[in-house]
């Protein structure tokens, strides 16, 4: 009996639509990401702790891999509440660099408890990280609108607020590390041109 030819599919609203070079069409957890968090402003200072954790621990690896481990560090590190964190002692990191659902790796796991306690110290110094955090920009994204190809891995922002975090006792705070901190969590918005997410450019600010 001769093959069937399968019926051909219609691609779905969310797959047909343009989006950033680097988000997979066929990861729906990368895509959801990209159109629902990647650039937006955040100014709740949990997920700025969580952002800030994730992006550290993607050193070195794809961002793919942390995404896919979120759920496990939410679980592993108390849903990244910094007060919590900050209180885990050499046995809870020692069970950390045993468990699976995270990267085993312990620099970086001794990096999260630390910055959980400079993470502390800049609430107490500004009342909130988030207040300390948009400082750097008056509290006003950069709509940046960057051509494929042309989005920089680290700025003279980037540069000064990693400079003012390792000060502060912050590991895992490189430039460019930093720099896809402020992207992910919308101080800076670099959806590319032919992105449905590109901001419009009337109005916009340069960094």
């Amino acid at each position: 009996m001769a093959d069937r030819a399968e019926p051909r599919k219609r691609p779905t609203r969310v797959a047909a639509k343009r989006r950033c070079p680097w988000a997979p069409p066929d990861d729906a957890l990368y895509l959801r990401y990209h159109d629902e968090e990647w650039g937006r402003p955040v100014h709740d200072d949990r997920q700025l702790f969580e952002m800030l954790i994730l992006e550290g621990a993607q050193a070195g690896l794809s961002w793919s891999t942390i995404l896919h481990k979120r759920a496990g560090y939410r679980r592993a590190f108390a849903k990244f509440d910094p007060r919590k964190v900050a209180r885990f002692d050499a046995r809870r990191r020692g069970a950390l660099r045993r468990d699976p659902r995270i990267v085993r790796n312990r620099l970086k796991i001794d990096a999260t408890v630390s910055n959980a306690h400079a993470f502390l110290a800049v609430q107490r110094e500004f009342g909130s990280f988030e207040r300390y955090l948009w400082s750097f920009v008056a509290g006003k994204p950069l709509l940046n609108r960057p051509r494929v190809g042309q989005v920089p891995a680290r700025t003279a922002l980037s540069d000064r607020l990693s400079k003012d975090l390792l000060k502060r006792g912050f590991r895992f705070v490189g430039s460019t590390i930093i720099y896809a901190y402020l992207q992910a969590v919308g101080v800076v918005n670099d959806h590319t041109r032919g992105c449905f997410l590109c901001p419009r450019p009337v109005g916009r600010r340069f960094k």
